[in-house]
């Protein structure tokens, strides 16, 4: 056991020798590898916070209850009683056709609309908070429709559903840009790994015709395949965090526009771990693919 990690131990010392040695080739490649990662990963990054804010909003989904317009005092107040017996309730709120009218007054942009009007043309409406999801609210739907006195039901967490629609059919497209990008890394790693075993070749003959295993052979090549991708993993991160704190200087200004903090925020610990041990793999597989190809072909003269 120890003479095995010995001998690993050694095969990666002289995989990162080789490396060093040629600096200018390993930046390249690692660059390749990691700007065909970053592009997939910037786009999860993207979705990824997008779809925190749409739970956030969804957290606490509301109902917006408009009234037919010939509903009196005792129909507001048995309508009242009936939604406060619904199960899942958590407030109820009612807001006045003359109050809704008001605070419309107070808006700057709206006030001389609204000076020019002679009654009153808002509803009144009750608006509930409830604990139950979109879809839950969804099925509630008819049964408030069914009210008397209520003329329209209106989701307010409609958008928030919508906008999960696209948020999936992002993850799709990101998903399926990663399985692309994925194939060139192997290609590219492939491609590598094919000119380290020509260049190598004379090396190679002497060493089996000195009696060096397979497994012997094959080890450097899957060590160089392995390092590069945990390297390009490691580029893909860099890129994707400096183009975040780029972003983040306009966004931080737009949200603050908003009354808002938002800003991206960057993958754990967990998530960035899970990358470079994927583009390890990934770096490791096109070494394999190569070695199996080209090596077999390599006998000594």
């Amino acid at each position: 056991m120890s003479a095995w990690l010995r001998h690993h131990w050694q095969t990666l010392s002289l995989t990162l020798r080789r490396l060093a040695g040629n600096p200018l080739g390993t930046l390249l490649n690692v660059t390749v590898i990691g700007v065909a990662l970053a592009l997939p990963l910037g786009g999860y990054m993207l979705l990824q916070n997008l779809g925190g804010i749409a739970q956030q909003f969804a957290g606490n989904p509301q109902v917006s209850l408009f009234l037919a317009r010939d509903a009196n005092k005792a129909d507001i107040a048995a309508l009242e009683t009936r939604l406060k017996q619904l199960p899942g309730v958590r407030a109820l709120r009612f807001i006045s056709r003359d109050q809704a009218l008001e605070n419309l007054k107070q808006s700057e942009n709206l006030s001389d609309v609204i000076a020019t009007l002679q009654s009153n043309p808002l509803p009144d409406v009750f608006v509930l908070e409830t604990g139950s999801s979109a879809a839950d609210l969804e099925k509630l739907e008819p049964q408030l429709q069914a009210l008397p006195k209520v003329d329209h039901v209106q989701l307010d967490s409609a958008w928030v559903k919508r906008l999960e629609s696209l948020l999936q059919i992002g993850r799709t497209a990101v998903l399926i840009l990663a399985a692309l990008l994925a194939t060139g890394l192997v290609a590219v790693t492939f491609n590598t790994i094919r000119l380290q075993i020509l260049t190598q070749k004379d090396e190679i003959e002497v060493s089996k015709l000195i009696g060096a295993t397979d497994a012997f052979i094959r080890r450097p090549f899957f060590h160089l395949g392995f390092i590069q991708g945990a390297l390009g993993g490691l580029a893909a991160l860099a890129i994707v965090y400096l183009c975040m704190r780029i972003l983040n200087r306009g966004i931080v200004e737009l949200a603050q526009l908003y009354g808002s903090d938002f800003r991206l925020s960057f993958f754990g610990l967990s998530d960035c771990l899970a990358l470079l041990a994927f583009s390890a793999v990934l770096g490791w597989l096109g070494a394999y693919m190569s070695v199996s190809r080209h090596l077999s072909g390599i006998e000594p003269r």
